[in-house]
């Protein structure tokens, strides 16, 4: 169970940002991240464009879907709950009452890192942040779960863009920069 001092973290992020045209646009990230679908799109689009690298995007966004399914596992085993408390709004419905890590946070990490890799942008700056604090905004997760699952996502995404960094592009150069 959560201690004290995240029900007060969560609510004071509520408190300060939650305005209703920051909970929709949080929740139609929620609604973009579901399930890793959107960053499973945007892998998809980016195999589609870059055909010189297609194989790499395969790989990044298979590595996107295995990040999310890994988070979906430790959900499974910790079995930890989503915010209860008189002093948190839930802005948005969920698939499960699993909380520990976010999956939204897990996917939105590796496909910053990974898709950042493959475009020479720096990604994780720009969009892993939004999606920790959307998840807090619309009050189904704790800052510890938004925590954990960006650490697993950058974890998973580190190893897989390491090994695609390793391999030599066409022409030479190694694929992938940016973050």
């Amino acid at each position: 169970m959560p201690d004290s001092k995240e029900i007060a973290v969560l609510a004071s992020v509520q408190g300060a940002i939650a305005t209703p045209a920051v909970v929709k646009v949080a929740r139609g990230m929620s609604f973009f991240g579901e399930h890793s679908l959107g960053w499973l799109a945007v892998g998809a689009v980016g195999a589609v464009v870059d055909r010189e690298r297609r194989k790499d995007w395969m790989v990044a966004t298979g590595a996107v879907f295995a990040a999310h399914a890994a988070s979906v596992v430790v959900k499974r085993v910790v079995r930890r709950t989503r915010p209860h408390h008189e002093t948190v709004q839930v802005h948005v419905g969920t698939p499960s009452r699993l909380s520990f890590p976010s999956a939204h946070a897990t996917s939105t990490t590796a496909a910053a890192v990974l898709y950042g890799g493959l475009t020479g942008r720096r990604l994780s700056t720009v969009l892993v942040p939004p999606m920790l604090l959307s998840r807090m905004v619309l009050g189904v997760h704790y800052p510890s779960d938004v925590v954990a699952g960006s650490v697993l996502g950058a974890a998973i995404g580190g190893m897989v863009r390491r090994k695609l960094n390793g391999r030599k592009g066409r022409h030479g150069q190694q694929s992938g920069r940016g973050d």
